[in-house]
């Protein structure tokens, strides 16, 4: 059992000992279109999937479902989106609702939230730089914004479940 005295409720030890999960689905909640991402922990980075329709909120669940058998993830993470405060935002009660939904319907996977703020305006700078350099089909903002907060999640895990 690591020595938990260091850190505050033991958070710091917890994330030295706790191995990061394989492979994980990440999500940028939207009301209109969900962003998801594949992460993989060998690299640390996400990679952009199609995004998912939504209507008010509501996803395709078949969509998810044949997302999460193709993945095969070990955990879900879904993006939550605080004011840049800290405090909860009226989209982030959505994304709450939404990582609840995830966890209900798929209850052997762990669900994960990640502070997701600025990933829209960095995956915005991203996808400029890469059309600038490349040009032709960009992957969506919505998973790109996905992709960005795996690697956040990656670099700085947030163990709290849903």
């Amino acid at each position: 059992m690591p020595d938990m005295s260091t850190s505050v409720d033991g958070y710091e030890a917890l994330t030295k000992t706790k191995s990061l999960p394989e492979r994980l689905l990440a999500f940028d909640f939207g009301t209109k279109r969900i962003g998801v991402a594949g992460g993989l922990a060998l690299t640390g980075t996400g990679s952009p999937q199609e995004p998912i329709s939504a209507r008010d909120g509501i996803p395709d669940w078949a969509v998810i479902d044949a997302l999460i058998s193709d993945w095969r993830p070990v955990a879900l993470l879904v993006g939550n989106p605080l004011n840049m405060d800290g405090t909860a935002s009226e989209i982030g009660h959505r994304a709450l609702k939404f990582a609840r939904r995830l966890a209900a319907r798929y209850p052997a996977l762990p669900v994960y939230r990640q502070d997701e703020r600025l990933t829209t305006r960095g995956a915005r700078e991203t996808l400029s730089d890469v059309h600038e350099r490349r040009g032709g089909r960009l992957p969506s903002l919505d998973s790109t914004a996905a992709c960005l907060i795996v690697a956040s999640w990656f670099e700085s895990p947030n163990w709290l479940r849903v």
